[in-house]
């Protein structure tokens, strides 16, 4: 798939000195736009920024607001499943029907992001 290929290709620049732990994501929005990101490690381990994030934000900057899909790789081998915080910012910008793809054992995996954050803290939950 594209949007795993350029997940890879963004992981490349991770900045992980820490942990040594590289992920990339790759999304794409309503519009048909492509954003990617990177994982920003800082000694200030709370400064972090996760890949999906990075490529969110970028995205929302440039004025999009709606996300259909997301790529997300590592370089461990294993499936980089978003961290709590990048799951509740994608249900910020994605339905929850999106698709979040993870590479398992060198496949493509499609989850809904709704599986991925079951009832989760909304607009309408508020």
């Amino acid at each position: 798939m594209e949007l795993i290929e350029l997940a890879k290709q963004a992981m490349k620049q991770a900045y992980a000195p820490y942990s040594h732990f590289k992920v990339g994501a790759a999304l794409i929005t309503d519009t048909g736009h492509i954003y990617t990101g990177c994982n920003i490690e800082n000694a200030s381990y709370g400064a972090t920024n996760c890949a999906e994030r990075t490529a969110i934000f970028k995205a929302i900057s440039e004025g999009e607001r709606h996300i259909k899909k997301i790529a997300i790789v590592s370089d461990a081998g294993k499936p980089a499943a978003p961290c709590g915080i990048c799951r509740q910012v994608l249900s910020e910008f994605m339905d929850s029907d999106g698709i979040v793809i993870l590479e398992i054992e060198n496949k493509p995996k499609e989850f809904y992001l709704k599986d991925l954050l079951p009832y989760c803290f909304c607009s309408d939950s508020m």
